[in-house]
C-alpha cells in the first residue's frame, strides 16, 4: 500500500504541478511543437517525438545485440570466458550517465559528425527512408542520441536474457542435440520457447531505462524543439528539456516542464502495461 500511495502521490503531484498548461491549452499542448517561453507558447510534441524516436533506435540496436551476447555467453563461449566477459558486461550498467554523456559528446560525436556524410549520401538517396538520414553532418542528433542509449541499456538487457538463457534445464538441449539439432535450432526452438516471457520482460526493463535517461541524451540530442524526420538532425526529449530549463522556469513555463514530468510518467506507464499484456497473453498461449 505503501508503494501505490507513493506512486500514486508523484503521478497526482506532477499532474497538479503542470494544471496551468494541461487544463489551459488541453490537446493543443499534446498535439503542438511550439516552444517559446516568452510567449508562454508550450507544444509537448516535440520532446514526446524525441523520447520515443530515441528509445526506439536504442531498443533496435540493442536488442540483437543483446541476444548475441547472451547467446555466446551460455551456449559458445569456454567457461573460462564467461565469468570475465559476463562481468564486464555488467561493470557497463555501474558507469553513470553524466559519464556515458561526456564520451557521447566528446568521442562519439564528433565520430558520428565524420560518417554522416557517408550516410546522407548513401542511405539518404534510397526512396523511402531517405529522408530520416539527411541533414549537415553536426554529429549531434536523435540517432546518435539513440546509439549512445543502446550501448547504456545493453548490460541490462544482456544480463537479463543470459540468467534466464542458464535456467533452461540442460536435458531439454541435450536432446535436442541428441537428436541433430545445431546449436542456432537448440537456441531458437528450445531455449527462446522456454525463457521468452522473461526475455520480454527483460527488453521492456531496458526500454524503461532509456526512455527516462536524462544526463546522456542532454549532451548529444542537440536540445532543439524542431521537427523533422532526419535522425540527424538535433532534437529534444522529455527528460532532457526538464533538466535543461527547470532551474530558471518561473510561471506557465515552469508548469510546462512539470507537465511534461507527467506525461513522461503516462509514458512509461503505457510501455509497462503493453509488456504485462504481451506477458499475460504469452502465459496464455503456454497454458494451452
Amino acid at each position: 500500500m505503501l508503494v501505490l500511495a507513493a506512486l500514486l502521490g508523484a503521478a497526482l503531484s506532477t499532474l497538479w504541478g503542470g494544471r496551468e498548461v494541461l487544463f489551459k491549452d488541453g490537446f493543443r499542448f499534446l498535439f503542438s511543437s511550439d516552444w517559446n517561453p516568452v510567449e508562454n507558447q508550450f507544444g509537448a510534441l516535440a520532446p514526446i517525438v524525441g523520447t520515443l524516436v530515441t528509445s526506439l533506435i536504442a531498443l533496435l540496436l540493442a536488442v540483437p545485440v543483446s541476444f548475441g551476447i547472451a547467446l555466446f555467453l551460455t551456449e559458445i563461449a569456454p567457461r573460462w570466458m564467461r565469468g570475465p566477459v559476463s562481468a564486464a558486461i555488467e561493470l557497463l550498467a555501474a558507469i553513470p550517465s553524466i559519464i556515458y554523456g561526456m564520451w557521447g559528446l566528446f568521442v562519439f560525436v564528433p565520430f558520428m559528425a565524420s560518417i554522416e556524410p557517408t550516410l546522407s549520401d548513401t542511405l539518404g538517396n534510397i526512396p523511402v527512408i531517405g529522408a530520416l538520414f539527411q541533414g549537415p553532418p553536426l554529429g549531434l542528433g536523435l540517432l546518435t542520441a539513440g546509439i549512445v542509449l543502446a550501448v547504456m541499456i545493453l548490460p541490462f538487457i544482456s544480463s537479463v536474457m543470459r540468467e534466464v538463457f542458464q535456467t533452461v534445464p540442460a536435458r531439454l538441449k541435450e536432446s535436442s542435440y541428441a537428436l541433430g539439432s545445431t546449436t542456432w535450432e537448440v537456441v531458437w526452438d528450445i531455449v527462446l520457447p522456454y525463457t521468452r516471457s522473461a526475455v520480454i520482460g527483460g527488453i521492456f526493463l531496458g526500454l524503461g531505462r532509456a526512455l527516462g535517461e536524462t544526463m546522456a541524451v542532454t549532451f548529444v540530442l542537440g536540445n532543439s524543439y524542431n521537427l523533422t524526420a532526419s535522425l540527424l538532425m538535433p532534437g529534444t526529449s522529455i527528460s532532457s528539456s526538464i533538466a535543461n530549463e527547470f532551474n530558471e522556469a518561473v510561471g506557465m513555463h515552469r508548469s510546462a516542464l512539470i507537465a511534461l514530468g507527467f506525461l513522461l510518467f503516462v509514458v512509461t506507464f503505457i510501455v509497462l502495461l503493453i509488456a504485462r499484456f504481451m506477458l499475460r497473453q504469452l502465459q496464455r498461449k503456454e497454458g494451452r
